[in-house]
């Protein structure tokens, strides 16, 4: 899958003789015209792509749906379609690394617009996440607005604006 951007956080001066783990990931794009499933959270006040890590061996695809289905109820997933992977560089603040290497394999597919119930983990209902369809361009100004204004703002915000900017632009559906 084509790498769509490598973005190194702020606080990742160098690679060099820091130790690295790499948490590979999907998010899934949804769309119906400008409309995009969206996860809002609360916490950070932001707009995100729905997903999350894999599962030891688990298959890309196969996570991906898996993510889907547990943050927002989706239905009836189909045409899923590779769109690009986001490779990140962030601090890691647990003793055991220094630097995540995240990678998210991003992809497309059509779901029934009527969601079921998610099955949300502790900490993803603590962070007052839920899922919502949106306007994918009023979801990029916010999370633009977040990012100039808010010290509250997640580390995913640049990474899924960057994302649903490019989303914007190619027109899926």
């Amino acid at each position: 899958m084509q790498i769509l951007k490598t973005h190194y956080h702020p606080d990742v001066k160098t690679l060099e003789d820091r130790s690295i783990f790499t948490r590979l990931a999907t998010r899934a794009i949804a769309m119906y015209g400008e409309t995009i499933l969206l996860l809002y959270t609360e916490r950070y006040d932001d707009y995100s792509l729905p997903g999350g890590g894999l599962d030891l061996d688990e298959n890309r695809v196969d996570g991906m749906k898996r993510e889907l289905i547990e943050e927002t109820g989706a239905k009836d997933i189909q045409n899923i379609l590779p769109f690009g992977a986001y490779e990140e560089y962030r601090p890691w603040y647990k003793p055991d690394y220094d630097i995540q290497h995240m990678i998210s394999y991003c992809y497309t597919c059509q779901i029934n617009r009527e969601l079921g119930d998610s099955q949300m983990e502790s900490y993803e209902i603590k962070n007052g996440m839920r899922a919502l369809w949106m306007d994918i361009h009023k979801a990029i100004k916010h999370n633009e607005h977040t990012m100039a204004t808010s010290d509250k703002k997640g580390m995913s915000i640049e990474r899924d604006t960057f994302l649903l900017r490019l989303i914007a632009k190619s027109k899926i559906e």
